[in-house]
């Protein structure tokens, strides 16, 4: 199963600069992987590394907009396009996606796609 995102008019022009459009985004759910994909940015892992998901939101405007966004205080991944509702998804073994190299590993990885909760139920199941 693919999971488009749902992008805000807002952050459709701020992606746009770092490379990020609407075909160039999704998550996928098959065969047992997870593979998120937004511009650049790609992570990737076995469905059984998931370890829990939680819908979350709104979130602050200024920490989800543009590229994938680092977070400082858990080195957890966004790949956000609104503001309003995602997937948070905890991995059991960090994962790489922000750069290249692999080594920055991330626990966790939030997703604003369009249907929140088929992509919740997915990784339930």
């Amino acid at each position: 199963m693919t999971f488009d995102f749902a992008f805000d008019p807002v952050y459709r022009a701020m992606a746009l600069a770092f490379g990020v459009t609407e075909g160039r985004t999704g998550v996928d759910v098959e065969d047992g992987r997870l593979v998120a994909r937004y511009g650049f940015w790609r992570l990737e892992t076995d469905l059984d590394n998931v370890a829990g998901i939680e819908v979350s939101g709104p979130y602050r405007l200024l920490t989800t907009i543009g590229p994938a966004h680092l977070s400082l205080v858990d080195r957890g991944l966004t790949f956000a396009s609104n503001r309003d509702r995602g997937v948070c998804i905890k991995f059991r073994q960090p994962v790489p996606g922000i750069e290249p190299t692999g080594r920055l590993r991330h626990p966790g990885l939030t997703v604003t796609v369009a249907d929140v909760d088929g992509l919740a139920a997915a990784l339930s199941a």
